[in-house]
């Protein structure tokens, strides 16, 4: 017997098949673009992550009976709303959270509702949030917002594409910025100012609640029995924080993936209004962190750019010694979060001479990353986060041993490497739970995790980092003033 877990991440889906001892039995997975324009734009289409997820699923299924799936789940990024029309498909393309194109609207609600925004959703007003995304929509493209009937999220639409289901989880309703986060409920002040009311949104339930069964059109696309059973799933990473074992206060986690993320496993959220907060998968755990926004995705942007692969970037950046020889990376490709929450902020290389090959850029933007990373850990420790000096490392950047090493050493801490933590695993762990593998989370963590190495910072290393840091605050001060 089996389950499914399928993600939707920055960039490309992927499916894990689980069975019922936890064993990662086979993944598949497809990558999917986004739409980079002028002023910003990062749009997505809806139904590119639908037949990714059919792509992957058939690759999984293959030589598998499907009668033997037990249940499915599905996870993504969150804060990516999709504009549903009266057909129930998308009337266009859904904008990222990336995309920084609402910052009128990011403004016109910092100054006329930001305590009122903070004190119900205990986030900053930010372009990364569904409620601006959506009024820039309402306000630049009245045609379409006309059309517009219901509104989804990003793994919610592709289920809903599965079981006909109209409904989405807590957690991600946390990251649209038109939910009320201590009633739990969708605010409707909040809806009446991206133009919406409370009966075009979707009904609110747990991640691990069963909300309907594949159904005759997804079964015939992906190879599915019609009646597997589906859970709602949740945000990407929450899953991955899941899929990490990080499931006890003072546990943390250290993402590099789209963007990079630095969380500790809390009891309760933080009051800062540059701190991302979110509710744990486990009840009363939440997990509050900081962030920057341009992570696997600056060395994703460096390949298609100048082209290359992740392997070769490796094996050249590692010639290069600490610091680049003068060449300074700072990450801002689409603004920037913590710490300094501005999305017109725009990225730089500085200090390059005719001495320096694409080996040493390759290694910058590395060590860019780890530098915002830093700041992103002195923001929350100054807070009194308790952030210990061990982190579960996550996301598809971990997976290079140099990158880990450029941010244990920045960080000054030890990354602890699992053999699986990605956001399909923790899908297939929820699913596990919701088809009675597991007794609960705390077993399926038990049973599926298991550490196959740790990254030790290099003191010698920290110390060199810490100079470099001082130099890419310089920067990155400078470059924070440049759209005064």
């Amino acid at each position: 017997m089996y389950v499914l877990g399928v993600d939707f991440g920055g960039g490309a889906s992927k499916a894990t098949l689980m069975d019922q001892n936890g064993t990662v039995v086979k993944t598949a997975s497809s990558e999917y673009p986004t739409d980079f324009g002028e002023g910003g734009r990062a749009e997505q289409n809806p139904k590119d992550w639908y037949l990714a997820a059919v792509r992957n699923i058939r690759e999984v299924l293959a030589g598998i009976d499907p009668a033997l799936i037990d249940c499915l789940c599905f996870d993504a990024a969150t804060h990516t709303a999709v504009l549903l029309g009266e057909d129930g498909e998308p009337v266009c393309p859904s904008v990222y959270w990336t995309d920084t194109r609402c910052l009128g609207e990011k403004r016109f609600l910092e100054e006329n509702y930001a305590d009122e925004i903070f004190e119900k959703c205990k986030h900053k007003v930010d372009t990364i949030w569904s409620l601006p995304e959506i009024m820039f929509v309402k306000n630049s493209f009245p045609d379409t917002f006309e059309k517009v009937r219901r509104i989804t999220f990003a793994k919610d639409y592709v289920r809903g594409k599965f079981t006909g289901d109209f409904v989405t989880d807590s957690i991600e309703a946390e990251g649209s910025m038109l939910f009320d986060y201590d009633r739990r409920a969708w605010d409707d002040g909040l809806l009446a100012l991206a133009g919406l009311t409370h009966d075009m949104m979707p009904k609110i339930v747990s991640p691990l609640d069963v909300v309907g069964t594949v159904g005759e059109n997804a079964a015939r696309d992906t190879g599915l029995i019609v009646g597997t059973k589906v859970i709602c799933g949740a945000t990407d990473t929450a899953m991955e924080v899941l899929a990490a074992g990080a499931v006890r206060p003072g546990d943390a986690t250290l993402k590099l993936a789209t963007a990079g993320r630095l969380c500790v496993i809390s009891e309760g959220f933080y009051p800062d209004r540059n701190i991302v907060n979110y509710s744990h998968l486990k009840d009363g755990l939440t997990y509050p962190g900081a962030a920057t926004k341009a992570c696997a995705s600056s060395l994703r942007w460096f390949r298609d750019t100048f082209g290359g692969d992740y392997a070769e970037f490796d094996e050249m950046a590692s010639g290069v010694p600490i610091g680049c020889d003068g060449l300074v990376y700072n990450p801002h490709l689409m603004g920037e979060l913590t710490p300094y929450a501005d999305p017109t902020m725009r990225a730089s290389f500085v200090g390059f001479g005719a001495q320096h090959t694409k080996a040493h850029f390759a290694r910058a933007v590395m060590e860019g990353v780890a530098m915002s990373l830093l700041d992103c850990k002195n923001y929350i420790t100054d807070l009194g986060m308790p952030l210990g000096n061990r982190a579960f490392v996550i996301g598809g950047g971990a997976k290079s041993d140099l990158w880990r090493q450029i941010v244990a050493d920045a960080l000054g801490i030890t990354l602890v490497v699992t053999e699986r933590n990605d956001s399909s695993l923790g899908a297939c762990m929820c699913a596990g739970v919701a088809a009675g593998y597991f007794r609960d989370l705390d077993d399926a963590v038990a049973r599926t995790q298991k550490i196959v190495g740790e990254t030790h910072p290099i003191a010698e290393n920290t110390e060199k980092y810490q100079k470099l840091f001082q130099k890419y605050k310089k920067i990155g001060k400078f470059l924070s003033t440049l759209n005064d």
